[in-house]
């Protein structure tokens, strides 16, 4: 659990194993930061060795860059539990996805490709994701998803693995030895029939997983964030139009009107996500068009404050 949960130990073990991976080294100091940036070549990641959601992940491009982005994730590695120091890591150029998996006594089955969109740069915040039953990629990745959770010694349990495509091939991110977050989960139960907190219960216990295909559709999950840092004044769904939807499967707030939203840097998803919808359809596509359908029925507005960075 140690190098499921620690960045920096999770690193070694995937070097040692072969599992294909960014090339990743610790900095106690702003020093430490830039002659690992120079060894590694711009541009580069920095992020906690030991935190989720990707609080305090940043990119860097050039080495001007490279105190205030030390510093974003300095800031972010404050609370780890498990270590509080910062990595610096080669930055991975290509789409992101992660790969569903559950494993049973030493056994991997890959169930599901999550293809995800990120928001602006520098940071890596997830504004969307979307799973296919059909999606050809999962054969691909399959091996490495299952040879990244066999480097750190998982056995049993449902994992999350993070990887990025690099000239259409996969190098991996991290696993996460948990359900993915985002309602990832509940996607892949929408798209295949799998439960995956059933197969977590199961695998816990003892017991054979059941990981029956009953299902073979798409779905997506819009995350919902403000167009800036401020306090919400408007945060409404067209009930007629989700009433008369059967695609539309759920929509979500986590914020109400007089709440304040903080976008980073100032702020990460904890802060500024305020909701999320999920549709389905028979192709990622349909799932994805339905879901830009349904925003347009979506009321979210903010008064803006200034942000605290550029104060």
């Amino acid at each position: 659990m140690e190098a499921a949960r620690n960045k920096a130990t999770a690193r070694t073990l995937y070097a040692r194993h072969g599992v294909p991976s960014a090339a990743s080294m610790t900095a106690r100091s702003l020093l430490e930061a830039a002659l690992a940036a120079e060894t590694i070549g711009y541009p580069v990641v920095l992020k906690p060795a030991a935190r989720a959601g990707s609080i305090g992940v940043i990119r860097i491009n050039r080495a001007e860059e490279l105190p205030g982005g030390f510093q974003f994730a300095t800031a972010g590695a404050r609370d780890g539990i498990e270590s509080t120091k910062v990595l610096v890591e080669e930055y991975l150029d290509g789409p992101e996805i992660s790969v569903e998996c559950v494993t049973h006594r030493s056994r991997t089955t890959a169930l599901a490709v999550t293809r995800k969109t990120l928001g602006a740069p520098p940071f890596f915040e997830e504004i969307a994701h979307s799973i296919d039953a059909a999606d050809p990629l999962l054969d691909q990745v399959a091996p490495v998803a299952t040879a990244a959770i066999k480097a750190p010694g998982i056995t049993d349990g449902v994992s999350h693995v993070e990887m990025r495509l690099v000239n259409g091939r996969p190098r991996l991110i991290e696993v996460n030895a948990r359900i993915g977050g985002d309602m990832i989960g509940h996607l892949v139960q929408l798209t295949t029939g799998v439960d995956l907190a059933r197969a977590a219960a199961d695998t816990a216990y003892g017991q054979i997983p059941d990981l029956t295909r009953t299902r073979h559709r798409a779905a997506a999950i819009r995350l919902l964030y403000p167009n800036a840092s401020g306090t919400l004044t408007h945060c409404h769904f067209d009930d007629s139009f989700a009433a008369r939807t059967p695609w539309l499967e759920q929509v979500t707030f986590h914020c109400t009107v007089g709440d304040t939203v903080t976008l980073p840097p100032d702020g990460d998803m904890f802060s500024a996500r305020a909701g999320f919808l999920i549709t389905t359809g028979p192709t990622t596509e349909a799932a994805q068009a339905r879901a830009t359908e349904a925003l347009g029925h979506l009321t979210l507005v903010v008064e803006p404050r200034p942000s605290a960075s550029s104060a």
